[in-house]
């Protein structure tokens, strides 16, 4: 099994620097596999019908056609085959993955950060050192509040946001809330085998744990409009004492301000 495993170098991944990426990529090397069995098995299957029914040994055509029922017996089996891994493989495994979903005993144990894309550029909301966000509602957006935050809430002054370089801290859990201003986007961090679809009007959370410290790119991958090719950022990824002063930082710069990482 593991030789077998290690032929994943040929597939040409990425780097992988987050906690689950081996096991996304085991998944995605399960589902080659599976594909190269099959093309396999149906390619076996096209010769052998080629070579059995071919025209010297039935050289007159039987309009009839099969009188039993076996290939019924076979739809039968297929459709049972495929109740059996929907309700005892895939819904038991989904259930796993959303009770593996990062909560934190406390405030502090996960990093969280909303991520606005808006053509062509990815926007990082932090909720500043406290770690709570200000309220956000569609009344307050204006030409000087494009996020329609309250700016009455007590968090509002300490909550910041980045354009395209997002910062988080190594080895902790990171849950990015991703949405979009216009256009479907999707947010995609190779290295940390995240990709998930920023939607008008959602809200959608995807998580990753980052095992080392560097500079990753962020990219958009759903066309997007005529720079789609641009829409680019960055993940840095520091280690916790840096992560802190640069929120402390950016949350004493006023509301709303944020910079990069330097």
């Amino acid at each position: 099994m593991n030789r077998l495993l290690s032929l994943k170098r040929y597939l040409g991944l990425p780097m992988d620097a987050s906690s689950t990426g081996a096991g996304v990529d085991n998944l995605i090397f399960g589902v080659h596999v599976l594909m190269l069995l099959l093309f396999v098995g149906w390619l076996g299957y096209f010769i052998l019908v080629l070579i059995k029914f071919n025209h010297r040994a039935h050289p007159k055509a039987d309009h009839a056609g099969v009188k039993n029922h076996s290939s019924t017996y076979l739809e039968g089996l297929v459709a049972l085959i495929e109740a059996v891994l929907l309700i005892g493989l895939a819904l038991p495994l989904w259930a796993h993955a959303v009770e593996g979903f990062p909560k934190g005993a406390k405030p502090g144990d996960v990093t969280t950060i909303k991520v606005i894309a808006a053509q062509f550029n990815w926007h990082g909301w932090y909720p500043g050192a406290n770690g709570v966000f200000a309220r956000q509602d569609k009344q307050f957006v204006a030409a000087d509040n494009t996020y329609g935050l309250d700016k009455k809430d007590p968090n509002y002054k300490s909550n910041f946001i980045v354009a395209n370089e997002l910062v988080v801290p190594v080895d902790k859990p990171v849950v990015a809330y991703i949405s979009s201003m216009d256009v479907i986007h999707c947010f995609a961090i190779r290295p940390m085998r995240v990709t998930q679809d920023a939607i008008p009007g959602m809200s959608i959370p995807a998580w990753f744990t980052p095992h080392q410290v560097g500079t990753y790119q962020i990219n958009c991958a759903q066309l997007c409009g005529v720079s789609h090719y641009g829409m680019r950022g960055t993940l840095k990824v520091v280690s916790q004492q840096d992560y802190d002063k640069w929120v402390a930082k950016n949350s004493s710069a006023g509301a709303g301000a944020g910079g990069g990482y330097e």
